[in-house]
């Protein structure tokens, strides 16, 4: 299999976790997409030019963290990604959306950094600042949950590549007055997957 990346990206770094877990990294051969370039070929394995993307064995391409990370937790057979069909599978659903939109956020924030400065929307930037702000508020009471602390399973992963945006987009400082994110972002972060997906290791 062969997966599309970007190095910046937090939803490919999503994928990226989940071939390190689920023990594929020997099966999915990872590829630096060339992208927001005129004519990239990359253009003509994926038309949306979006990433991650991954290629099966078949040839039938696959789009979006969530679906390509289901199916490597489906051939592994493992189940970090899945939710349970019950109660705790709610409350999953809930904090993995949470996590998904303060990841969204910032990675608009970073999009628009990554224009030309005369390009740039102060406004857009402001605003997501501000989401970024109140949402790590918020987690800093929802990063107690005993579904945060255990094993590790697709909230923690998405909210893992949102708060690691810090590398990447300057000024998002969500540590300031958030301890206990931070002591479980610095916890989880020591997790041979979380190291091999940094930034220092793309």
């Amino acid at each position: 299999m062969r997966r599309y990346v970007a190095n910046h990206s937090p939803f490919a770094r999503m994928t990226r976790i989940m071939v390190h877990e689920t023990g594929l990294r020997a099966s999915v051969e990872q590829i630096v997409a060339e992208l927001r370039v005129k004519d990239s070929a990359y253009y003509n394995i994926n038309p949306s030019g979006r990433v991650p993307y991954l290629i099966r064995e078949d040839g039938v391409g696959f789009e979006d963290s969530d679906l390509i990370c289901s199916y490597f937790d489906k051939i592994a057979e493992t189940s970090i990604w899945s939710i349970p069909d019950n109660k705790e599978g709610w409350e999953l659903r809930r904090l993995a959306a949470l996590a998904r939109s303060f990841t969204d956020g910032v990675s608009v924030w970073f999009r628009e950094t990554m224009r030309p400065e005369d390009e740039q929307s102060k406004s857009i930037i402001n605003h997501e600042r501000q989401r970024s702000r109140r949402l790590a508020d918020l987690w800093e009471k929802e990063i107690g949950s005993p579904l945060m602390q255990g094993p590790l399973n697709r909230a923690q992963i998405i909210m893992v590549c949102g708060l690691g945006l810090e590398e990447w987009v300057q000024g998002f400082n969500w540590r300031d007055g958030h301890p206990k994110l931070t002591s479980w972002m610095d916890r989880i972060s020591g997790q041979p997957s979380m190291i091999a997906t940094n930034r220092s290791n793309t």
